[in-house]
């Protein structure tokens, strides 16, 4: 007789999480940006700006993952979402800062060098903070609209779950770390 072994696994990202109201002033650009490029709005409880994205990791391991995060150092600072953007090749809309902070751009790399030496996988791409607004845009090459400038006030980051039922995801905040 064959055993079989079943590994759960949980996708999972680390991302800024915004507060309600943060979350609800960056919402306002997306009616706007929606009338003119057409698309689907990222729903209520879905905005959030990515830091470093593992993908599946075993349920086990996700202990681990939070003690690594724990580890993290970092101070608190504003990120102020100021350009809207649309990337072609999968057809996004989302949300930029026309700077980045140094402070954002430090505790980004303290997390993934943090995830290695706990010999974790994950993406390894050049850093572009963004908050996804509209999925399944259309837009062309020029400046989108100007929207008004929108702060967050960054003083955590989030260890955060993508569940999928049927066609729908849906995130879940499964720690918080603060800085």
């Amino acid at each position: 007789m064959t055993e079989i072994s079943l590994t759960m696994t949980a996708r999972v990202f680390f991302a800024l999480w915004p507060k309600k109201e943060e979350e609800n002033t960056l919402a306002l650009w997306q009616m706007p940006l929606q009338k003119v490029c057409g698309g689907s709005l990222m729903t209520a409880g879905r905005l959030h700006c990515t830091l470093v994205f593992l993908g599946n990791v075993q349920v086990e391991r996700l202990e681990a993952l939070m003690l690594a995060a724990q580890e993290v150092c970092g101070v608190a600072f504003q990120l102020k979402f100021d350009i809207a953007r649309y990337w072609g090749h999968n057809h996004i809309v989302y949300a930029a800062p026309g700077t980045v902070p140094d402070k954002l751009t430090q505790l980004v790399s303290n997390l993934e060098q943090k995830l290695h030496r706990h010999h974790f996988n994950f993406e390894q791409r050049s850093y572009k903070p963004h908050v996804t607004l509209l999925r399944h845009a259309q837009w062309k090459d020029e400046p989108l609209p100007v929207m008004l400038p929108v702060t967050w006030r960054i003083g955590d980051f989030a260890l955060v779950q993508s569940i999928s039922e049927g066609q729908v995801v849906r995130y879940e905040v499964l720690a918080r770390f603060h800085l």
